[in-house]
């Protein structure tokens, strides 16, 4: 048994944040366990390689959701890092904060100190922004934020003028005073590389004496003294079961599925459910696994009469070109995310906030069910406009399938399942067409592929949207932060209600998910986390 002042478990986007922090001042010893391996393959570098990682086992867990009922019982693929960085290794880097109001609203349920001028100083922590500090980003922060405007293909100009016909607001910077209208979204990279939490905090922490880390640990359990506090975990690696003590706390991290997996696993969770599932109930905590929420879209495609990205990206002459450019001055498509310009929009002019999310990409493009297929470019030059509800209400949940921590979790997300989410479809997908219609994307437009201008009714849109809606892999919400041991899991200091010795740091804490990517707030969940664990420490 190895005994350290603190235990993380999970070197994903939070955990390695955690483990840089709390070892920082050096007068804590702490072990960071990470279920994958490294993160060392170029691969994981180059802001194009996560189509690499999309599909493969050893960097990705590689879920599905159990047959949603509102998706004609669809199984939707889940995606998950397996691999030290977690899912920040793999995902397709936008960077973007969340709307003022989603933490307002956090604060607003129950938890103090989490509303936006709250966590504002968390973010500009962790941030270098490529034009230097200012009232709205950092300077100095570790993850180093690029702005992709003055980049991006000509056909994403088309679509910001088109924003501009239609009198809808353009927008500078989402990250910066408001987050509504058309623009061009922020990356995380640094020189043409991937800027993500193992490269920038953990690496360099690695270097102290006093922070270590175990790979290819899973986590079965966790390890209660007799009065019921939680003292270390158990973790399976390399086939053999060993156990790893904290002193001080042991820290979750491991995402909105695995960690209510590991907290069921260990007693913690709905009484009733654990027993059906075979496992004595330690605490009762009915909702751990519950508020499942995520970011379900569909593309609209569309047919260009000039030049996008479907011609260099389809051939090995133009992938080889782009390669070039990338090595000699890392820059282009390469050094960039494929979701290249879109916005927060109202759907209508009646809604109170913006409540859709667009993605313009210049690349039209099919996810292949085939798992050795990689993403395949349409065969003409094209490009297309993806929308979703930036705060759905629907929730679902993750639950065990069994007590052994071998079998994958049921992830049931529950799509669809409020008449707000299925009216919103019909408001993306108006405001898609207008976009479309507007006469800077008409004139570069050939055809609309699908949904085809046939389809051009409520009905028809929402049964498009059941046929063809996929995640956007935003999981958070399964350890929700709240006040009442009934209805939240941790409290605002992030504190599991009633368990001593352990806290959950991650997107699973998110009371309602953010409007946006959650790359960017779960970083900020971390560097806040962190330091209020070394407050309380004190």
């Amino acid at each position: 048994m190895m005994t350290h002042d603190f235990v993380i478990v999970g070197a994903g986007s939070a955990g390695c944040i955690l483990a840089s922090r709390l070892s920082e001042n050096g007068r804590y010893s702490v072990l960071l366990l990470e279920a994958g391996g490294k993160d060392d393959s170029f691969w994981f570098k180059i802001p194009v390689g996560y189509a690499r990682s999309y599909y493969n086992p050893a960097v990705n867990w590689m879920y599905s959701t159990e047959p949603e009922p509102e998706l004609l019982n669809r199984r939707l693929y889940v995606p998950r890092g397996k691999v030290q960085g977690g899912s920040g290794s793999i995902n397709a880097m936008v960077f973007v904060r969340g709307a003022a109001s989603d933490f307002d609203d956090w604060a607003k349920a129950g938890n103090p100190g989490w509303a936006a001028d709250d966590v504002l100083p968390f973010f500009r922590k962790l941030e270098t922004h490529a034009k230097g500090a200012s009232d709205w980003h950092g300077g100095d922060g570790p993850i180093h934020v690029t702005p992709m405007r003055g980049m991006t293909h000509p056909v994403s100009d088309a679509f910001l003028e088109a924003c501009s016909e239609l009198q809808l607001p353009l927008n500078p910077d989402f990250n910066g005073a408001a987050i509504e209208g058309a623009g061009v979204y922020d990356i995380n990279t640094r020189k043409g590389q991937r800027s993500h939490s193992s490269a920038e905090y953990l690496r360099p922490a690695l270097k102290r004496a006093n922070l270590s880390i175990e790979r290819h640990a899973i986590a079965e359990r966790l390890v209660f003294a007799d009065d019921g506090r939680v003292t270390g975990v158990e973790v399976r690696q390399n086939g053999a079961i060993k156990t790893f003590s904290a002193r001080c706390e042991v820290i979750v991290a491991t995402g909105a599925v695995a960690t209510p997996k590991l907290l069921q696993l260990s007693g913690l969770g709905n009484g009733a459910s654990l027993t059906a599932a075979g496992i004595a109930t330690r605490r009762h905590l009915p909702a751990v696994g519950a508020n499942l929420q995520d970011h379900l879209c569909a593309s609209f495609y569309y047919r260009a009469n000039r030049p996008t990205l479907n011609g260099s990206f389809a051939s090995l002459f133009g992938q080889a070109a782009l390669g070039l450019q990338y090595v000699l001055t890392r820059k282009g498509p390469f050094a960039m995310s494929v979701n290249q310009a879109g916005g927060f929009f109202r759907g209508r002019p009646d809604e109170q906030r913006p409540n859709i999310q667009l993605y313009f990409n210049p690349l039209s493009y099919r996810i292949p069910n085939n798992p050795k297929a990689g993403l395949l470019p349409e065969p003409y030059p094209g490009f297309l406009i993806a929308f979703n509800s930036c705060r759905p209400t629907s929730r679902g949940a993750v639950t065990i399938a069994s007590p052994d921590p071998a079998d994958a979790p049921l992830i049931r997300p529950n799509y669809l399942s409020t008449e707000r989410d299925i009216d919103e479809i019909i408001q993306g997908s108006r405001l898609v067409r207008r976009i479309a219609g507007a006469p800077a994307l008409a004139a570069i437009t050939a055809q609309e592929v699908s949904p085809s201008p046939a389809i051009d009714t409520d009905a028809g849109f929402i049964e498009y949207f059941r046929e063809n809606s996929g995640s956007i892999y935003h999981l958070c919400g399964t350890a929700m932060m709240g006040r009442d041991a009934a209805t939240a899991v941790v409290d605002s200091r992030l504190r599991v209600h009633g368990v001593q010795g352990l806290r959950i740091v991650d997107a699973s804490v998110f009371p309602n998910v953010t409007a946006g990517n959650i790359n960017a707030p779960t970083m900020m969940v971390a560097e806040k986390g962190a330091a209020m664990i070394l407050e309380d420490a004190l």
